[in-house]
């Protein structure tokens, strides 16, 4: 494995290869009129991560992977500061101008240090700085779920990836700085769900949701909510054994709009059988599955 991880990743800064990322700073929750540091940090984030290349794959332009990430400061002291990071990833759909959310996140526990005109420095083995492997875990988790979207299990090495960033992240006794692997609701909690063998059909929905689905919708709607149908029954397999799963409530929180818009139309059959899943794995939105069998037309 390692072999195999050592031939397809590279972390040089060079031409972007892998990510188009719009990248944000806010810093409106901090006092102060001096802006300055916040758009330099702003600035070395977007170079970090639409300039780094983090694997050795060459993505054409249009492949590169849509997303984004907005870094929202809540304070500042000195060199130290406290945010919340909103991350975004999208995937096109097949012969469409559409691009399908997978990915959509706050992660409030995000903290580091940064002193204005600080060079990024980033390697996934060796804990550099919080900024860094925190930034570089999401551009690994992103990696491996577009991937996986395209083929089975395509995301494999990016995740292990990902996972040895969080392995080698500080774990701070008594506090909760998004690596702990005691906490349920953090990045190390995602990742290992992820990687849990116990997990894998949320991996196969994946694929089975985008690939076979979304990505037919254009030729053949009908077959296409058949194939996500089939798809979102994983989330059921993985709610009857793990109804806690981390990683299972941020796809449905990620993907429940778009379900919901997908099986408002079609065979009624289909969509109320879409409907009793998502009701099951998601009661909260009870009302909400309900109102997409309103529309009794095609």
């Amino acid at each position: 494995m390692l072999l195999a991880l050592g031939c397809l990743l590279g972390f040089s800064t060079m031409q972007a290869q892998e990510l188009q990322c719009d990248v944000r700073v806010s810093s409106n929750k901090v006092p102060g009129t001096d802006k300055t540091i916040y758009q330099n940090l702003q600035t070395a984030l977007y170079e970090f991560i639409n300039n780094t290349k983090f694997t050795e794959i060459n993505f054409r332009q249009a492949e590169k992977i849509e997303c984004s990430m907005l870094v929202d400061i809540n304070s500042r002291e000195g060199n130290y500061f406290t945010a919340e990071i909103s991350l975004a990833l999208r995937r096109p759909v097949f012969k469409s101008n559409y691009s399908s959310p997978m990915f959509n996140y706050l992660d409030r526990k995000f903290y580091f240090e940064y002193t204005d005109g600080q060079t990024l420095e980033f390697n996934p083995n060796t804990f550099i700085s919080n900024i860094t492997s925190t930034i570089g875990f999401y551009v690994y988790l992103f990696l491996g779920l577009d991937f996986d979207s395209f083929s089975p299990n395509g995301g494999d090495p990016f995740f292990a990836i990902a996972e040895t960033i969080a392995h080698t992240a500080p774990q701070d006794p008594g506090t909760e700085n998004g690596w702990s692997s005691t906490g349920r609701q953090n990045r190390y909690a995602i990742i290992s769900d992820i990687n849990n063998p116990t997990i894998q059909p949320l991996r196969q929905f994946i694929y089975d949701y985008h690939r076979q689905g979304m990505d037919m919708m254009a030729e053949k709607p009908d077959q296409a909510r058949e194939a996500m149908l089939n798809a979102i029954v994983q989330f059921q397999n993985v709610y009857e054994r793990e109804p806690m799963c981390y990683f299972l409530q941020l796809l449905i929180e990620s993907k429940r709009d778009e379900i919901i818009q997908v099986f408002s139309q079609g065979d009624m059959k289909v969509r109320t059988e879409a409907a009793n899943i998502m009701k099951t794995v998601d009661p909260s939105q009870i009302s909400r599955y309900d109102e997409m069998l309103q529309n009794t037309g095609k």
